[in-house]
């Protein structure tokens, strides 16, 4: 077993990162290493398969580079064992010329890459320094998905940016009170989960939490769906059952798109806000409710005042405080985060979480997103379900994305400004960030390698530390 320290004078992406280079030839396993060594990486080496597990389980790495035909146990169950019991290394095999159908099957066993015997000193070098780029980028992923697990109580709300920050300071308020609330907010913006983190941060989090779609209720159900009934009601009405305003009773109803609420059902709702009572169905009896109303809507409810398809008195009791969510595109820095959490909930459970290469990633950050953030976890969820490798790319996005669809930053009259875009997506992600760099190439979802390459080339670099 060999282990070679970095050179000291070494100037390179991979200064910090460890790789195992596991092959019986003397010559393959010392090319590899001087290879390994020059780029700035510390080394080391093995001849066999044993001696890399003694090694590993010593000292894990960051990567493995090993040939299929490694004496032992050979290199296919070096491969699963480090899958197993290592899933954070990535592992590239040497495979001879004419068994590509092996480095294939070592690919879905968790490969990342491989490279064929004889190779080029420059071709493993490249395949290298993606292997460096993709590790570097599972690093940021795994500390974006503490950061998300770590952050208390937004109950599954995602964003650092600052509009979501002060969002996140008003929900803190309003939880601790009980009047009413309105969420206004684009299709796919997130208005319910707002609606739930008010409830589940607030003093009645351990009474019941009750979503309403009011777009979604049969017009001839409202109003006994809302207030309930009593046996023989109505046809069909067998047994007396709670509407969903008295099953709420000490928590909080949640009004989805209450701007879709006929008028005729808006007067009795307003009523039994008012009065906090319900009288269900065919009862003469009413029943008392307390409850904390939020609603929401992605409708402009002053225009429907003003056209008679709203009540303005309902309103007026709704709106005490008005929460606006921001659409995704007016946020775009925390898209790399919504990507990283998407991920980990669309991946397999029994292989590493996948990720996302820099080309998708910009290709995601340049969209408008018009669906908000269900259309991108829609996106993510497609792209995983497709998607073959280890990391995703810009082909396994949906073909509105690949081919740009409703982005307006991609018109061919507008191509020298996609530079000037990203260099302010970059400055902006560094005034958020209070010059920290390496949370900003966080949020931008690219490499900090790749971020100082960027200011570099947009004259940035005097840009905040």
């Amino acid at each position: 077993m060999h282990v070679e320290a970095k050179p000291a004078s070494a100037k390179s992406t991979a200064t910090g990162f460890s790789i195992l280079i596991v092959d019986d030839e003397d010559a393959t396993r010392e090319l590899c290493r001087d290879i390994a060594s020059e780029m700035g990486l510390e080394v080391h080496t093995a001849s066999t398969t044993n001696e890399a597990l003694e090694l590993l389980e010593q000292s894990p790495v960051d990567i493995v580079v090993t040939d299929l035909k490694v004496p032992q146990l050979g290199g296919l169950e070096l491969l699963k064992r480090i899958s197993a019991g290592q899933p954070n290394t990535s592992v590239m095999v040497l495979t001879q010329y004419g068994t590509i159908e092996t480095a294939v099957t070592a690919t879905r066993l968790g490969a990342r890459d491989y490279v064929t015997k004889p190779f080029h000193v420059e071709e493993l070098r490249a395949k290298i320094e993606r292997l460096i780029q993709s590790v570097e980028l599972d690093h940021e992923n795994r500390v974006l998905r503490e950061q998300l697990r770590t952050r208390p109580g937004f109950g599954g709300l995602i964003g650092v940016s600052a509009k979501m920050q002060r969002l996140y300071k008003m929900i803190e308020k309003v939880s601790q009170h009980n009047y009413p609330v309105l969420i206004l907010g684009e299709s796919g913006t997130g208005k319910e989960l707002v609606a739930r983190s008010i409830h589940f941060m607030g003093v009645r989090q351990k009474k019941p939490f009750v979503p309403v779609d009011c777009s979604g209720l049969v017009p001839t159900l409202i109003e006994s769906e809302l207030f309930g009934y009593v046996k023989g009601a109505f046809t069909g009405a067998q047994h007396a059952r709670a509407g969903l305003l008295e099953t709420g009773n000490g928590g909080t109803v949640f009004l989805d798109e209450i701007g879709d609420l006929p008028v005729d059902l808006q007067a009795k709702l307003l009523r039994a806000l008012q009065e906090r009572e319900v009288r269900p169905v065919g009862a003469t009896d009413r029943v008392r409710i307390d409850i904390r109303i939020i609603a929401a809507t992605n409708r402009d409810l002053e225009s429907a005042i003003r056209t008679g398809g709203f009540r303005q008195d309902l309103y007026f009791r709704l709106n005490v405080v008005q929460l606006k969510l921001p659409p995704l595109r007016e946020r775009k820095s925390d898209i790399p985060l919504l990507v990283n959490s998407f991920l980990e909930k669309f991946s397999d459970p029994q292989r590493p979480i996948r990720t996302i290469s820099e080309d998708a990633m910009r290709r995601l950050m340049l969209y408008d997103w018009p669906g908000n953030v269900r259309e991108l976890e829609n996106a993510v969820e497609r792209a995983v379900a497709l998607g073959s490798g280890p990391i995703l790319h810009m082909g396994d996005l949906p073909s509105n994305l690949q081919q740009g669809g409703s982005d307006r930053s991609l018109d061919s009259d507008e191509l020298t400004t996609l530079e000037e875009m990203e260099r302010r997506a970059i400055l902006r992600a560094l005034r958020e960030t209070n010059g920290d760099k390496l949370a900003a190439a966080r949020l931008l979802g690219i490499g900090k390698t790749t971020l100082y390459r960027k200011l570099k080339q947009y004259g940035a670099e005097g840009a905040p530390n």
